[in-house]
């Protein structure tokens, strides 16, 4: 704790102090244009990998940067409601969903873990464990693992594709989907956002 106080007192002394002006103005509302929906991993900050400055973009962080199908009902759904107020209120243009190398909630799903929470919901990525075995079978854990991670990606947009503000925004031209990939050992990024499904590194 003494650390991130002396962390807090160091950026209050010195960016906050730099940047009084952009604070003003944040403190009036926001107007980011992008979304990023990240993993809760302590190594991939959002902010950190893409240099953006407070306010540009509007994160969301859960375990494995999943996206849950569309489903309005009684139970609580925090991820569903950040995407609606991002859309819907914010009115973003891009919505990034960004995986990660070494993820582990892919981990959680490829039988390490169960848990009350975990276990539960990283179901909802299940084809992309069924995916990837199929692809690369078990012998290769560690290429399992990656080509799990980025099959989950896959999932995540297609269930944002369907909730129904996300799909009238990109009819419309109003609104991209992206899926983004962090390799946390090598920094490298890979997209994909054009619908093949094949990710290419960004050089």
């Amino acid at each position: 704790m003494r650390r991130l106080i002396e962390g807090y007192r160091l950026f209050h002394q010195t960016y906050y102090q730099e940047h009084r002006e952009m604070f003003d103005q944040l403190a009036l509302g926001q107007a980011p244009k992008a979304m990023v929906i990240s993993c809760c991993d302590s190594r991939v900050d959002p902010g950190l990998i893409f240099n953006a400055a407070p306010g540009e973009i509007f994160t969301l962080r859960n375990v494995a940067n999943l996206v849950p199908p569309y489903s309005p009902d009684g139970n609580y759904h925090g991820t569903s409601a950040a995407i609606e107020f991002a859309v819907c209120s914010l009115n973003v243009e891009h919505i990034i969903v960004l995986g990660h190398a070494r993820c582990g909630g892919i981990t959680a799903l490829l039988g390490a873990h169960e848990g009350d929470f975990i276990g539960p919901w990283m179901r909802m990525a299940e084809p992309a464990r069924d995916a990837a075995l199929a692809q690369v079978g078990d012998a290769d854990h560690e290429r399992l693992h990656r080509v799990c991670e980025l099959e989950s990606l896959k999932i995540s947009l297609a269930n944002l594709a369907e909730f129904p503000w996300v799909r009238e925004r990109v009819a419309a031209g109003r609104l991209a989907l992206h899926g983004w990939y962090f390799d946390i050992e090598k920094g490298e990024l890979l997209t994909t956002g054009n619908g093949s499904g094949v990710f290419e590194r960004v050089v």
